[in-house]
């Protein structure tokens, strides 16, 4: 997973980085609100994890302002403030999981692989819903035990749909975050798409007329 780190202490910020990089993590880790901001708006990460207080700000207002996004994430807060008052304002402010300092590096990993699994079904690397599994590792996926052969675009939007399973992804995010600029003729998408459900069947992808399209948890009901 993608996991974006906003800590300021650097002794702790440093260590939590590399225990999250051991476990196979790509990890941005940034010191202030403002570079959360900026890294935000430029890459949305699978999760992050967010200390409160903040050399320019405090966490409650960037983690507001995250949820007003096009694109979620679910979020660790990671903070020293002890009052049931602040872990009440960070879970009602949409936080996902609240993690108070000092901690066990091995209980952070845990609630952080709870959390992608509640979120992605993200477990021991893979992705599975419905019959689909997918492994991001091995760059392997299967439906129904086969293993089916997917271009390289293919198997980005697919995970990327996978990981958002119930939310819309938007044509343009698609597009910009995912094909990464590849998709320049307006077209495209929709091949990558087409091709991609003649793969993995009917029922899955769902196009979300003049938005974006999603991957349903359960199969849509029928007429």
């Amino acid at each position: 997973m993608k996991l974006l780190l906003v800590e300021d202490d650097l002794d702790l910020g440093d260590g939590v980085r590399l225990a999250f990089e051991a476990e196979g993590h790509a990890v941005t880790w940034v010191r202030r609100l403002v570079d959360a901001q900026a890294r935000w708006l430029q890459q949305p990460a699978d999760l992050v994890v967010l200390d409160l207080g903040l050399p320019d700000g405090d966490g409650h207002a960037w983690l507001a302002w995250m949820r007003r996004q096009e694109r979620q994430a679910p979020v660790l807060i990671l903070s020293a403030r002890d009052a049931l008052s602040e872990r009440l304002r960070g879970l009602d402010g949409g936080a996902d999981d609240f993690l108070l300092k000092p901690f066990a590096l091995s209980e952070l990993l845990s609630r952080v692989r709870a959390l992608a699994r509640r979120s992605y079904g993200l477990e021991q690397g893979q992705l599975q819903l419905r019959g689909l599994c997918l492994q991001e590792a091995a760059r392997r996926v299967t439906l129904d035990g086969q293993a089916l052969e997917l271009s390289p675009s293919e198997f980005k939007l697919l995970s990327a749909l996978l990981k958002r399973a119930d939310r819309v992804l938007t044509r343009r995010h698609l597009e910009d975050q995912v094909l990464e600029g590849s998709a320049a003729e307006s077209n495209v998408l929709d091949v990558h798409i087409s091709s991609l459900r003649r793969k993995i069947g009917e029922g899955y992808i769902r196009t979300i007329r003049g938005v974006g399209y999603v991957i349903d948890r359960q199969p849509p009901a029928g007429p």
